[in-house]
């Protein structure tokens, strides 16, 4: 009777191992994902509110919860801004969320939408960014990654302390954040002194004096508090904006490779050229409350319009044409990329 007791018992022990195992093989074949995104503003700021989280709910419910995507935001995870992308090249993280500038020289043919006044609107320009990725920077200078989305904020504004930047003269001696090389070279061409360096450093750099002002777009103004550190803002008329900044999401390109195909559909089938260009629009709509923080603090806003444009544009050519020789010397046609990217944001802005 024991005995029979036993085996009975031991039978049912080996069918609930057995039914167990079959549960962790499925599971197993199931392959659920777990991706760490890393980027370097607050939670609260616009793009991980508005963009990186919402579309990060957005994969992990059409994959019905197979896959999940861990954000770690300000830079939580360790390192730097800049070092982000390499993050994900090594796979420190899986994703993350930067500017290509923020590597200079490294990833040059992004750098064609920061020259100034290129932009005619966000959405139009991420939708060419994304276009001239797929074209022209996919298997060239971002072949380490899989690039999720690419696209540009709103016009960029100069926030400065005191007067503030009025006319093309009030740029001298001025000590200016920028965020890319291309665009320190253009207020450096204006005769500011640029200094480089990343979005959450502003605020500690403006009270101490270490700079002057910053150019921003006013979508993240917000979250670093600018209204509050700086006198006078300085906008630009006409159809173009003075620069933009590029920003992509960039996977580690082994993640990606080794998820199962219907998992890598899901993230293709939400990123793209019509994330991109979501997002970019997104960026420039939050533009309008971050001007109205600055408009009921009483600051000045100042706008660059007619002749006083026109010298600014003279400025930008000499830009222009620096950085069309400089690709050149890196056996890109710089005139060439210029006149696709162009291209684009003409048929983009229609």
């Amino acid at each position: 009777m024991l005995n029979r007791r036993f085996l009975i018992n031991s039978l049912g022990a080996a069918a609930m191992a057995v039914a167990g195992l079959g549960v962790v093989s499925s599971a197993s074949f199931a392959q659920d994902v777990t991706l760490r995104m890393h980027q370097f503003l607050p939670p609260q700021a616009n793009v991980p509110k508005q963009i990186l989280f919402p579309w990060a709910e957005r994969v992990e419910k059409a994959s019905g919860g197979r896959i999940k995507i861990e954000i770690f935001s300000a830079m939580a995870l360790g390192g730097t801004p800049p070092q982000l992308i390499d993050q994900a090249r090594d796979g420190v993280v899986d994703i993350v969320w930067t500017l290509p500038g923020y590597s200079p020289g490294r990833f040059p043919r992004a750098e064609v939408f920061e020259l100034p006044f290129m932009m005619t609107n966000a959405e139009a320009a991420s939708r060419a960014y994304w276009q001239l990725f797929d074209d022209e920077m996919k298997d060239a200078d971002f072949k380490d990654f899989k690039i999720l989305g690419a696209w540009v904020h709103g016009p960029g504004v100069i926030h400065s302390k005191g007067d503030g930047v009025r006319s093309l003269a009030d740029m001298s001696g001025k000590k200016l954040r920028g965020p890319t090389r291309v665009i320190n070279d253009l207020l450096k061409e204006a005769g500011a002194t640029p200094v480089g360096m990343p979005v959450p450093a502003i605020p500690e750099a403006l009270s101490k004096g270490v700079i002057d002002g910053a150019v921003i777009p006013w979508e993240v103004a917000p979250a670093l508090k600018i209204a509050e550190l700086v006198d006078t803002h300085t906008e630009f008329g006409g159809d173009r904006a003075l620069y933009t900044a590029t920003f992509v999401l960039a996977m580690n390109k082994q993640r990606y490779d080794a998820m199962p195909d219907d998992l890598k559909a899901i993230l293709d089938d939400n990123t793209g050229l019509e994330f991109s260009a979501m997002a970019g629009r997104l960026m420039q709509e939050y533009d309008a409350p971050g001007r109205k923080i600055a408009e009921d603090s009483d600051n000045d806003i100042v706008v660059i319009d007619g002749d006083a444009l026109a010298g600014w544009q003279t400025v930008a050519e000499a830009v222009v044409a620096r950085w069309i020789s400089e690709m050149d010397e890196k056996g890109i046609d710089g005139q060439a990329l210029l006149d696709k990217a162009k291209g684009l944001i003409e048929k983009n802005s229609m």
